[in-house]
């Protein structure tokens, strides 16, 4: 990274967050965000305490109610998710490279989450106007009607590895829904979150409807999610974290929407296209340097073409160009922090503790222009079982385990034998054959000949310990909504319970 974009990151962020509509110092200890390229200290912002969570929810409680934002007809309050996805692109440069500084992301990826932001937020300002109560099927004397209210307040806790698209994703359908929202961003890169919330507030988005409270999950992520005042929390990020805010919204009987952790199979048949196929497998694990919760990590591989197709794959490995999210033929960047660096590196050596073969990669890279940086080699190892903890575990990195199969019943069993339950990505040119085991594998997302492809009008969940609930498409602005049914009595005699008339 050029200094000078480290150095106009540096001043362009103030020591401001956004609480409750107004924009200050926060209360609670200082985050440095760090550029992974250089190990340099990106900004210095004193992040959230638990004092700023309660003046958030309270400003958020009186402006969900304010007859100013609560009667507002939907087409109205589609006007505000517009304007902050105009703002979001008239910025958009600005917005990549702060996330690529913050995250260590490529222009190229970061860009393309910018994008998916705005669109976004402009899918559910569409969603909305279009959104629709329903006449129910009549049994009686009656009609009745099933329309949604808004929850009030809801905690949106998103991730440090795409913050601006999981920001949107959780922001603008809580928004449309008619909700306040207290929107923590990882304390690792706040950088950008805070940046969307200044456009928030120049898009004239009513005081206190949006909050942005940066700092550790033990304080102001738990304050978030116990606070009475709190209806509704979306959390992306680890399963155990997600396990502990499960407990919380039971004691609360809250509903939450969780999206965690993944260890998500590709599978490789032997009729499909090689050349498709490499490449969908190289992109689904090594693009985001493998740190995405549907990272393709285990790669089963028929035994027919195992010999052939892992060359190849290991071949296209050794090619792919490591290196600062802002050079233009980067394709694998650094890792967030050098800490998580180190925890994928002690994840590699345990595969090799395991008996796996690391065929490429399983290391630092050895350029004295990346020592500085947070960088790890992507990894392709195999001579693993499927019950390895390599191939159990995630890794959250650019390390792939591949494993061949023979049999598809047995390459089903073992493909659904993890906890987890996000995505998984099918090779095949027998469409027979991809609707049969894309029904039959346990995941949210199934791609066939492709992999890693998103978009907002699609429902996204998982299975099993990936998480519950429902992000994206039309049910998006349903699950921070509260459904009410509402009965109108059509009957011209008094009910005859009574005994009246």
């Amino acid at each position: 990274m050029s200094q000078s974009l480290v150095t106009a990151v540096r001043i362009d962020v103030p020591d401001e967050i956004l609480v409750g509509g107004r924009w200050r110092t926060g209360a609670g200890p200082v985050l440095e965000p760090v550029d992974p390229a250089t190990g340099e200290v990106l900004a210095r912002i004193h992040g959230a305490s638990t004092a700023d969570v309660e003046e958030a929810v309270a400003a958020g409680e009186r402006a969900a109610a304010d007859p100013a934002w609560r009667d507002l007809l939907p087409h109205q309050r589609a006007r505000y998710l517009h304007r902050i996805a105009e703002l979001i692109d008239a910025n958009a440069e600005q917005l990549a490279g702060l996330q690529t500084a913050n995250t260590g992301k490529t222009l190229t990826e970061t860009r393309a989450l910018v994008a998916s932001a705005a669109g976004t937020f402009r899918f559910f300002a569409a969603a909305l106007e279009t959104h629709e109560s329903a006449l129910t099927p009549s049994r009686g004397e009656y009609l009745t009607m099933r329309v949604h209210d808004p929850i009030g307040v809801v905690g949106a806790i998103t991730p440090w590895n795409s913050p601006i698209a999981s920001d949107a994703q959780k922001v603008a359908p809580a928004l449309a829904a008619g909700n306040a929202v207290l929107l923590k961003p990882a304390r690792w890169t706040p950088l950008v979150a805070l940046a969307v919330g200044r456009l928030a507030t120049e898009a004239g988005l009513p005081a206190g409807l949006l909050s942005v409270l940066p700092g550790s999950g033990s304080e102001v992520g738990d304050a978030i999610v116990r606070h009475p005042g709190v209806g509704k929390v979306s959390f992306t990020g680890g399963t155990e974290t997600g396990r502990t805010i499960g407990r919380y919204a039971a004691e609360k009987i809250m509903p939450v929407t969780l999206e965690l952790g993944g260890k998500s199979p590709t599978i490789v048949f032997p009729d499909a296209d090689v050349d498709h196929a490499v490449a969908g497998v190289l992109f689904g694990i090594f693009s985001s340097s493998g740190q995405s919760c549907i990272a393709g990590s285990r790669v089963f591989v028929h035994e027919s073409i195992y010999d052939t197709f892992v060359p190849r794959l290991v071949e296209a490995t050794q090619r792919l160009r490591v290196g600062p999210g802002t050079e233009p033929g980067t394709q694998v960047g650094p890792l967030v922090t050098v800490s998580h660096r180190d925890q994928v590196a002690r994840m590699v050596d345990t595969a090799r503790a395991e008996g796996g073969r690391v065929l490429c990669g399983g290391e630092v890279p050895d350029d004295p222009e990346l020592a500085r940086g947070s960088y790890y080699l992507p990894t392709v190892i195999d001579g693993l079982p499927n019950s390895a903890r390599t191939s159990q575990e995630e890794i959250f990195g650019p390390v792939a385990v591949v494993l061949p199969f023979t049999d598809e019943d047995d390459l089903v069993v073992a493909a659904n034998d993890t906890v987890y339950g996000l995505a998984c990505g099918i090779w095949t040119a027998d469409y027979r054959r991809a609707w049969r085991v894309g029904r039959a594998i346990q995941a949210g997302t199934v791609w066939v000949n492709t992999y890693k492809q998103l978009s907002v009008s699609t429902p996204f969940s998982g299975t099993k310990e990936s998480g519950i609930g429902i992000e994206k498409g039309r049910q998006g602005i349903l699950s921070y909504s509260r459904q009410k049914s509402i009965y109108f009595g059509l009957n011209e005699r008094p009910l005859p319970w009574a005994g009246i008339g």
